[in-house]
């Protein structure tokens, strides 16, 4: 279908975006846990939240920038602890990711996080793969892990993470770069990334996010990776905006965090637009929903509201979502056939 025959009335754009077929490719399932979650799992551990109740935690998501929320991120992470949890928390972002038309979604998760506190990698990956495979099964939507490694640690500690997590390679497809992006370039982590790269996994990171364009520069050409996680400060340099379109490297934007950090001070003023319109892959996603004020439809009905994107614009966004996700070719078009499908339906075509 070409996009440019799309005729949908401007009423009718809502709609669609809830249930265009969509791949999310940018998700912290830790930081899908909801505060309700967060105090049930409390409960069922015997761990002590410094919060009263759900209530006073939902009111500390006010964050000035990328530390201030990593603060609370990882105070909510302590209440996980057995593979049961990490399978819950996994199941209930599953679910709403399928009530969103997710058919997709490539989920980061962060070892170290856990790790540090004494729980087993086995347990982390083998509750969130469960629950991958269920989501196949049951909800018909395809899962899959990225490792992430902590930015803010050292590349050793990288390495030790990647070692622990070998045993499980057959659970995870790809390893990413995430935290604190200020101060810890991705050149920092070279050689773990060169060893990745032999191990024939898919490699992504975050880069300019609050970092500069050199840092995305940097992802490209040190650590090779094949998708540049956030990228919106790209925008800052007009060579790499054409290495970006040229090389056909996705962008796994996340407006709504990009709000809640400040990265832009509102939705108006978001870049997602330039990206578009300078060719490259962008995508839609919602980082740490549970933190940032709603999952993928609600990045989705948001972003169009506030700046004026129109249905072109959503097939496009949900296209190259397709294209940038690791999957196989004849999948991707199975999912671009779809998406047609529920284009033409709301379009009469």
């Amino acid at each position: 279908m070409n996009p440019t025959e799309f005729n949908i009335p401007a009423d009718r754009l809502p709609a669609l975006l809830r249930a265009m077929p969509k791949a999310e490719l940018h998700m912290h399932i830790e930081g899908s846990l909801e505060p309700e979650l967060i105090f049930a799992l409390a409960r069922r551990n015997g761990v002590t939240l410094p919060y009263a109740s759900v209530e006073e935690l939902r009111k500390a998501y006010a964050f000035t920038n990328l530390q201030s929320f990593l603060d609370i991120y990882y105070a909510g992470a302590s209440v996980l602890l057995e593979e049961q949890d990490f399978y819950d928390m996994a199941w209930a972002y599953l679910e709403r990711a399928a009530a969103d038309n997710v058919v997709r979604t490539e989920m980061f998760f962060d070892p170290q996080t856990h790790t540090a506190r004494g729980v087993d990698i086995g347990t982390v990956i083998d509750g969130l793969h469960r629950a991958c495979a269920d989501a196949e099964a049951r909800l018909g939507v395809s899962a899959a892990l990225i490792l992430c490694f902590l930015r803010h640690l050292s590349e050793d500690e990288a390495f030790e993470t990647l070692e622990q997590a070998l045993p499980y390679r057959d659970k995870f497809i790809g390893i990413g770069l995430d935290s604190s992006e200020l101060g810890h370039p991705p050149e920092k982590f070279a050689r773990v990334f060169a060893r990745c790269h032999e191990l024939g996994l898919h490699l992504v990171a975050h880069a300019g996010e609050e970092g500069p364009p050199e840092f995305v520069w940097s992802a490209l050409d040190v650590l090779k990776v094949e998708r540049v996680d956030h990228g919106v400060q790209s925008a800052k340099d007009p060579a790499l905006m054409q290495r970006l379109a040229q090389d056909r490297i996705p962008l796994t934007v996340c407006p709504l965090s990009n709000l809640k950090l400040c990265v832009f001070p509102d939705l108006a003023q978001h870049n997602l637009n330039t990206l578009l319109d300078a060719g490259l892959v962008a995508t839609v996603n919602s980082d740490d929903p549970a933190y940032f004020g709603g999952y993928m439809n609600e990045n989705f009905l948001q972003t169009f509201a506030a700046t004026g994107l129109t249905a072109q614009h959503a097939w496009q966004l949900a296209a190259n979502s397709f294209e940038g996700s690791f999957i196989g070719e004849e999948k991707k078009r199975a999912y671009i056939e779809r998406l047609d499908a529920c284009f033409a339906s709301f379009s009469g075509v």
